[in-house]
Formats: structure tokens, sequence, C-alpha cells
């Protein structure tokens, strides 16, 4: 007996899935970073080092991911993903690494664009 998986149920995984999913991890990683140094240790640093990130992972799990606790249409998921992605961009620049900042910055709204032409194709 095959317990395969019939081929209309499996996720459709493309390159540009895989690149968006390690854009979210920099950009969660990035704001990390960005608290930690930005700020004084330990307080509010700490605090910041972790809340923002926590904050751009509870936006991405509500809206945005797979499993999604609540749905909104593809216009208000590219509204959150701008957020998450920009605010990132802009750690970097904070930061002092104009050049980190504009390359992801770059890289992600082309990844974005990619994913909401194919989102409003489907």
């Amino acid at each position: 007996m095959s317990t395969a998986v019939p081929p209309q149920s499996q996720p459709k995984i493309g390159p540009n899935d895989v690149l968006r999913f390690f854009l979210e991890l920099f950009a969660f990683v990035s704001l990390g970073i960005w608290g930690f140094t930005a700020f004084p240790l330990p307080w509010p640093g700490v605090l910041i080092g972790l809340g923002a990130p926590a904050l751009a992972i509870l936006a991405w799990a509500l809206f945005l991911s797979p499993k999604a606790v609540l749905r909104i249409d593809p216009f208000g998921q590219a509204l959150v993903e701008i957020a998450v992605f920009s605010s990132a961009a802009i750690a970097w620049w904070l930061m002092g690494q104009p050049v980190v900042a504009v390359v992801f910055a770059v890289v992600a709204a082309v990844s974005g664009i990619l994913h909401g032409r194919k989102q409003l194709a489907d």
C-alpha cells in the first residue's frame, strides 16, 4: 500500500518561496541585532532586542504564515510584509550599514512583487 499524497494537495514550493523564508529569518534576526546594539544594555536594549523580533514574528504568524490565524486579503498581507521588511531595512540603515539595508530592501521588494503577482494570478 502506498501512502503517497495526491499531487493536488502537495504544496508548491518554488525558489522565491525559499528566498522569502530566508528573508523572513534575516528580518527577524536583523531586528534583534538592532535592538541589542542600538540601545543601552541591559535596559532598554534587552527589551527591544527581544521585543522587536517577537512583534515581527507575531505579525507574520497572525497574517502571513501558511497557517495564519487571521486571513486578510493580498493587499493587507502586502502591507504587513512591507512593514516587517521595511523595519529590518531601516534597522540596518540606523546601524550604519546602508549597503546591507539597500540590498535587503531591493531583494525583499522584488521577492514581494513576484509573490504578489503569483497570489493575484491564482
